[in-house]
């Protein structure tokens, strides 16, 4: 197979990107689930009119994990990361529901990835305790000069199988991993508050996690929209060590 490129130029990038799309999502509506058990319908006026209650019964709720309050909402998010981040981002399934740009139905745009000079390159210790240690200048231009390449290469093979006339689906196969890719991921706070001990790392949480650094780059984004929109709901699931309900 000829290796001569056809079609646009590669383009390399150490980011990731997430928008909040839509939402229905506030403290309000964690209190509203809760206090049906007990008041029935409540008015918002009702709801929001004593503001350290409500602190108080968010601190409960997370505490003692009655977590389906925390379902009554709903974010989505528009995820641009590369593919190897999504495959572990889909080992998240309930609550969630995912639909990614399709390689069958579409010419895939040559955007890759290549880590910043910020992301740790050298594992150390054995499987379930290890560290991750930053890499010298020498092994950054490594992993820089090798992945270009090789996503030039496989870049140039797609093209190269799409202007011979085959389909998508099939030329697709030579495309990395490390190719960006697009979805809409819908989930609520109780799922996303599992994502995030898991995917995360943060001072406060109770159990550690060892999250690969793009997938806990695509959570802090998430995390911040989110506070935004819950700050109440946040404060109370840092104050209990990060442990969804």
């Amino acid at each position: 197979m000829k290796s001569e490129k056809a079609g646009p130029e590669p383009s390399f990038r150490s980011d990731v990107t997430v928008e909040l799309v839509k939402h229905s999502a506030s403290d309000t509506d964690v209190l509203w689930a809760a206090r049906v058990s007990t008041a029935g319908e409540q008015s918002l006026d009702e709801l929001t009119k004593d503001p350290e209650r409500s602190k108080g019964l968010l601190n409960y709720l997370m505490r003692d994990r009655h977590g389906s309050p925390f379902e009554h909402n709903s974010m989505t998010f528009f995820v641009t990361a590369p593919i190897f981040a999504f495959r572990e981002f889909m080992r998240h399934r309930v609550g969630w529901s995912y639909n990614e740009e399709s390689g069958r139905y579409r010419e895939l745009r040559p955007v890759f990835y290549v880590p910043g000079e910020d992301r740790k390159l050298v594992q150390r210790g054995r499987p379930g305790k290890y560290e991750f240690l930053h890499g010298t200048p020498e092994q950054h231009k490594t992993v820089t000069e090798a992945m270009e390449e090789s996503y030039r290469r496989s870049y140039a093979a797609y093209q190269e199988m799409l202007e011979a006339g085959v389909a998508r689906e099939v030329a697709r196969a030579t495309l990395p991993v490390g190719l960006f890719s697009s979805m809409y991921a819908t989930c609520n706070a109780r799922s996303l508050m599992h994502f995030l001990g898991l995917r995360t790392q943060h001072e406060l949480a109770k159990v550690p996690s060892f999250p690969q650094r793009e997938i806990e780059m695509v959570g802090e984004r998430m995390e911040e929209h989110w506070r935004h929109l819950m700050p109440l709901t946040h404060a109370a699931f840092n104050a209990n060590g990060r442990v969804a309900p």
